[in-house]
């Protein structure tokens, strides 16, 4: 699916998250960023997901850790998401697929026997410098913060 791997630089993305504030990859310089990409918000596994980075954000932050969720549902629908789990961390509303695209994680899917296209559960662990530590396509929804927590 993604051809980007550990070691490459991250796409340069740009992209509104719920209240209309635009988030960059340079706004993130210094920090490491965890960038989860979801298929849809408020679903069983995107919730669980998003619930597992919510419930270990303490640690994320000590580790100096910032976390952006992305999928290509609506600001609404990701303002809901948040205020319904207490989600302390913005979501972009990626509706034009940008920042989707720009990390290759939208492509045909199956479920239930049907193709689709449809964005891959995939996350990328990015340095202080803006290069790809990790790729993590085989999503645990309800142990990630483990899965990037090592």
């Amino acid at each position: 699916m993604t051809t980007l791997k550990a070691g490459d630089k991250a796409p340069n993305f740009s992209g509104l998250d719920q209240n209309g504030t635009s988030h960059t990859l340079a706004d993130y310089k210094g920090k490491k960023l965890v960038v989860f990409f979801y298929p849809k918000a408020s679903t069983p596994g995107c919730t669980a997901e998003a619930c597992d980075l919510r419930d270990n954000y303490a640690r994320f932050q000590a580790n100096n850790y910032a976390l952006l969720g992305v999928s290509a549902d609506s600001a609404k629908a990701q303002a809901k998401f948040i205020e319904k789990y207490d989600l302390p961390f913005p979501l972009l509303a990626d509706e034009d697929k940008s920042v989707i695209q720009a990390f290759g994680v939208w492509g045909p899917k199956k479920f239930m026997g049907r193709e689709y296209d449809g964005i891959h559960r995939t996350t990328f662990v990015i340095d202080e410098n803006g290069i790809i530590e990790e790729v993590i396509s085989d999503v645990k929804t309800k142990a990630h913060a483990a899965q990037i927590l090592k």
